[in-house]
């Protein structure tokens, strides 16, 4: 008696779900789509098949990475950077990860305080910090090659599936007979695999490499999932197979293009980079709202009377579009600087991080202005020493080239304030030896 209320509910939930009306046009119910003799139609249930599929993907794509992309990166030349780690410290570390992992002056100061270190030493602390949050370039190499391939794989099979159909010709061909259009064994596999690597990809993603669209990432992959899902049960097929191609498409260039940088290999990946600029406005902007979004808006009509499933995938579809549009935009912007030639960092991608960290850049800052890591050395001289300076500088200039790769920065701190040190106590005989210089120059004149 108990169980009894709840059953019947869940009961009435799987009656109002599974609703003909909710799923076909006016006229047709689940009876027309059942399987007789060799017809046979989508059958819901198919996609309990996906889970399995998708963890068993999960784990193959643990092995390729593990076993196949990092030794085919190394010996193609793929070598993370030696980033500097920073040392542990509860206080910087709890604040990192409950408030902010970029501080504000205000904040740097009153965690200088707490910690009783110099303002410096924790600023570079957060920046050491922030860097081992970034992905290397091995694990970035790995994870796009098995994107790679999959997007290739997928992108061959919907070539090889749909040229022999007439819909992939002419759209309007998607609507003919519907609902009452037969299940091929090409397309059901087609399908089960596309969902099984949108469904393994969107587990991974919050293990994987972030990036900056990550919540844009995660509506595509949920409408996705959904819209494929949705055109499965309601017999979509044909509709459905042309969105996942054309997706498909331009996504595989993108991935090769991000997996060429890598690797450093620039005009290749320049090319292709062009070529999926065009494939992707033209897929994105042009091809999908002017056939497909156009075909099941109303070319649809027709064929069919509108119902319940032609605005749940029609909207679907127009969420899609927006994300197009989103994602064009940022495609148009790297073009643009592409071809001015202000792309400096990994820009192929609108999902991806720069690969220099902050490290080298304020390396490449200090180099630029002639400073180059001898700032704390040279503010401990006097100016009125010009020669001492000079000296000085070119000594300790010599001592710290042995020392370019130190792999602690507050090691470096210390040692370049020993050099301090040791520079103090010739002070004395620098300054008279300077002195004696210039008397005897006055002297001569």
């Amino acid at each position: 008696m108990l169980f009894s209320v709840p059953s019947r509910m869940v009961l009435s939930l799987d009656k109002w779900f599974w609703w003909h009306e909710y799923w076909f046009p006016p006229g047709f119910t689940w009876e027309d789509i059942k399987e007789s003799g060799s017809i046979s139609y989508p059958k819901p249930r198919d996609l309990l098949h996906i889970v399995p599929y998708a963890l068993l993907l999960v784990g193959v794509r643990y092995l390729f990475q593990r076993f196949i992309a990092r030794p085919l990166g190394r010996k193609l030349g793929v070598r993370d950077k030696v980033r500097l780690n920073a040392p542990p410290n509860t206080v910087l570390e709890t604040f990192y990860a409950t408030r902010s992992k970029k501080p504000k002056e205000g904040q740097l100061i009153s965690l200088s305080k707490q910690c009783d270190l110099p303002t410096r030493k924790v600023e570079r602390w957060f920046r050491y910090r922030r860097n081992q949050d970034k992905p290397s370039l091995t694990t970035k190499f790995c994870s796009v090659s098995w994107s790679s391939l999959c997007y290739l794989i997928s992108f061959c099979t919907g070539l090889v599936v749909l040229y022999d159909k007439p819909w992939f010709w002419d759209p309007r061909e998607c609507w003919v007979g519907y609902p009452q259009q037969p299940l091929q064994r090409s397309m059901y596999w087609y399908y089960m695999m596309e969902l099984t690597f949108a469904l393994a990809l969107t587990f991974t993603m919050a293990f994987d490499v972030k990036r900056k669209d990550f919540k844009e990432q995660m509506v595509h992959h949920a409408t996705t999932i959904i819209l494929i899902s949705y055109s499965y049960c309601a017999n979509y097929l044909r509709i459905g197979s042309l969105v996942m191609l054309l997706h498909v498409s331009s996504t595989a260039l993108l991935e090769l293009t991000k997996l060429l940088h890598y690797l450093n290999w620039r005009r290749a990946s320049h090319l292709l980079f062009l070529t999926f600029s065009f494939v992707f406005l033209v897929t994105r902007l042009v091809v999908f709202p002017c056939r497909v979004l156009y075909t099941s808006l109303y070319i649809s009509m027709e064929f069919l009377q509108p119902f319940f499933g032609y605005y749940f995938m029609n909207t679907l579809l127009m969420v899609l579009q927006l994300l197009h549009i989103f994602w064009a935009s940022l495609v148009i912007h790297m073009l643009y600087k592409f071809i001015n030639g202000t792309i400096k960092n990994d820009a192929r991608s609108d999902t991806e991080e720069s690969d220099e960290s902050e490290e080298v850049q304020e390396q490449n800052n200090k180099e630029k202005n002639g400073t180059m890591h001898f700032s704390n050395v040279t503010n401990n001289c006097s100016q009125s020493n010009s020669y001492h300076s000079e000296t000085s500088q070119s000594n300790v200039a010599q001592q710290l080239t042995g020392r370019a790769h130190l792999t602690n920065g507050y090691a470096e701190e210390r040692y370049i304030s020993q050099a301090n040190t040791s520079l103090q106590k010739q002070v004395p005989y620098l300054t008279n030896t300077a002195f004696f210089l210039t008397c005897g120059s006055v002297g001569f004149g």
